[in-house]
């Protein structure tokens, strides 16, 4: 049985750990979130997600650092923090959308949690999620997955 601490089970709050912290590193690094996911690569991404109750208790900062040495992310150029004209989502908040997501593409495709990440990030639904001058963030969870599986907005 899965460890339930609060509302949610432990693997939930990993894996919303697992893609703030992802989100968090695409952010100081300036790159779309699946140029870090590609970077990170499975191996380090299941090691997040395995350990991300670990990595929790220490600052996502130094955290965030260490993957970007490991992974050797380079810094890019896409800012969509900057590019924002409205409130900006914290790192937390698109964690939520993401875990969200990827829970629901885990549990409808039957695949493994880490596989459902890789998927996701790789989806046109990223780029929507992370304009943060759309609406599509702060959807429904429904309507973003419906839209994930129809692979357009509807």
């Amino acid at each position: 049985m899965e460890r339930q601490l609060g509302r949610e089970s432990q693997k939930d709050n990993d894996l919303f750990y697992t893609c703030s912290l992802i989100d968090y590193i695409a952010r100081k690094t300036k790159n779309k979130r699946v140029a870090v996911v590609d970077a990170l690569g499975k191996e380090r991404i299941a090691k997040i997600y395995d350990l991300a109750d670990i990595y929790h208790r220490d600052n996502i900062e130094r955290v965030s650092d260490d993957f970007i040495e490991e992974a050797k992310i380079s810094i890019g150029n896409f800012d969509n923090v900057g590019e924002c004209q409205y409130a900006v989502p914290s790192h937390w908040d698109i964690g939520k959308v993401y875990k969200r997501l990827i829970k629901q593409v885990a549990l409808e495709k039957k695949i493994d949690v880490v596989d459902a990440i890789i998927e996701v990030y790789h989806s046109f639904i990223s780029d929507k999620i992370d304009d943060y001058n759309s609406s599509v963030y702060y959807e429904n969870p429904s309507y973003i997955f419906e839209c994930f599986i129809q692979n357009k907005i509807l």
